[in-house]
C-alpha cells in the first residue's frame, strides 16, 4: 500500500507510469510488487492487474537486469500494463463490436495491430482504432471488403452520433464509403 501511495505522487508530480514504475523498482529491487504498486495507484483492478502482470511476469519481471528498470517500465506500458480500462456503455459496446466483425472480415490481422486496437478499446479510444483500420485493407485472397467496408461505414457513422465527434472522423468515413463503392464494383 506504501508503494502506491508513493506512485499517486510521482503521478501527481507529472511522473509517467513508465517512470513511476523504473523509480520504484530501483529503490526497492522487486519488480513485480513495483508494477503492481502502480497498477494499483492507477485504480485498475486488482484481478485485471494479475492477469497483466501474469502475463509478462517471466519475460520482463522475474530476473531483471540492473540498470533495466527505465526500460522495464517503458515495455510495461508499451504492453498495456499501465492502461486504465474505461467502462464502456452500450453505444461504445456496439462500436467495438462493430469493430471486430470489421476485423473478421479482414481476412488476417498482424499480432501488433491488434495489440494495438485491444488497448485501445480497453481504454475507450475509438476514434483511433477506427482510423486504423480505415487505413488497413482487406486481404485479397481471405477478406471480405464489401463487408469490411460497409461494417466501418456503420462504425463510423456511429462514432458521429457525439455531439462534438473528432474532425478526424469524417474524411475516414467518406474513405471507408468510398472503397465499400469500389468493392461492389469488383
Amino acid at each position: 500500500m506504501r508503494l502506491a501511495l508513493t506512485a499517486r505522487h510521482l503521478f501527481d508530480t507529472g511522473t509517467t507510469p513508465a517512470e513511476a514504475y523504473a523509480n520504484l523498482a530501483r529503490r526497492t529491487r522487486e519488480p513485480l510488487r513495483s508494477a503492481r504498486a502502480v497498477c494499483a495507484a492507477l485504480a485498475i483492478p486488482a484481478a485485471e492487474v494479475n492477469r497483466r502482470l501474469d502475463d509478462c511476469h517471466a519475460a520482463l519481471l522475474a530476473d531483471p537486469r540492473p540498470g533495466s528498470e527505465a526500460d522495464t517500465g517503458e515495455l510495461l506500458e508499451a504492453l498495456g500494463v499501465f492502461d486504465i480500462p474505461k467502462t464502456p456503455d452500450d453505444r461504445v459496446l456496439a462500436i467495438v463490436d462493430l469493430f471486430l466483425t470489421a476485423i473478421d472480415a479482414l481476412g488476417g490481422i498482424r499480432a501488433g495491430h491488434q495489440h494495438g486496437l485491444t488497448r485501445w478499446f480497453t481504454t475507450g479510444n475509438l476514434t483511433a482504432a477506427y482510423l486504423s483500420l480505415a487505413a488497413t485493407h482487406p486481404r485479397p485472397t481471405t477478406g471480405n471488403p464489401t463487408h469490411y467496408w460497409t461494417t466501418l461505414i456503420t462504425a463510423g457513422e456511429l462514432l458521429t452520433t457525439t455531439p462534438t465527434p473528432d474532425p478526424r472522423i469524417k474524411p475516414a468515413l467518406t474513405h471507408c464509403r468510398t472503397r465499400a463503392k469500389a468493392a461492389t464494383q469488383c
